[in-house]
């Protein structure tokens, strides 16, 4: 996986009024959960900030990104859990990091890329992606950039599933009747497979 470095400083006030100066000022407030649990059991929150400017590059990108944070000198290496956007701006209003270690499993969603040309695109078909990513879990480093799906033999009408992928080392943990892909029958291929017939 991709690494990219961002540096924060510890939070103390933590209240809506505060967040907001922070935002004017160009910084995003963020939580990190860990370990650390509190006395009722639940994961405990390590309260930050970070510049804009700093997190731009994790979060409008198309990659997947192990977060090596520095806060104040203490090191900690995370993904991103939850981003939250204003509803009308649409600009960052919140960053949850979740952290990781090398022996840990994480469950987290990489981007699917299609390889070869399928037989049925070929055939005048038309190949359509149902979802992006798929979820998988396993310990971060052994975590690919993306998922490379082989289509080549994938012909008119046929569908590749969640359930029908293997990757060696990481457990599939999208639901198995999900579809990944797919091949439809365009208009011009149907009508001309209805000239073949007569």
């Amino acid at each position: 996986m991709l690494e990219i470095n961002v540096s924060g400083k510890k939070r103390s006030d933590l209240g809506k009024k505060a967040a907001k100066e922070l935002r004017k000022e160009g910084m995003i407030p963020c939580n990190l959960y860990g370990e650390k649990k509190g006395e009722n059991g639940a994961p405990e929150a390590l309260s930050f900030v970070v510049p804009m400017s700093e997190l731009r590059k994790v979060v409008y990108t198309p990659h997947i990104y192990i977060v090596n944070i520095d806060i104040e000198g203490e090191k900690h290496v995370a993904v991103l859990k939850e981003l939250q956007f204003h509803p009308v701006t649409d600009a960052l209003m919140h960053v949850d990091f979740f952290e990781v270690n090398e022996t840990k499993p994480i469950a987290i969603g990489i981007p699917v890329n299609l390889v070869g040309l399928a037989q049925g695109v070929r055939d005048g078909g038309r190949m359509s992606l149902s979802i992006r990513k798929v979820v998988v879990k396993a310990p971060y480093k052994q975590i690919p950039e993306k998922l490379d799906i082989d289509v080549t033999a994938m012909t008119i009408g046929k569908s590749i599933k969640a359930g029908d992928l293997s990757f060696e080392g990481l457990e599939v943990v999208t639901p198995k009747d999900v579809v990944v892909c797919s091949i439809k029958m365009t208009r011009a291929a149907a009508a001309a497979a209805a000239a073949a017939a007569k």
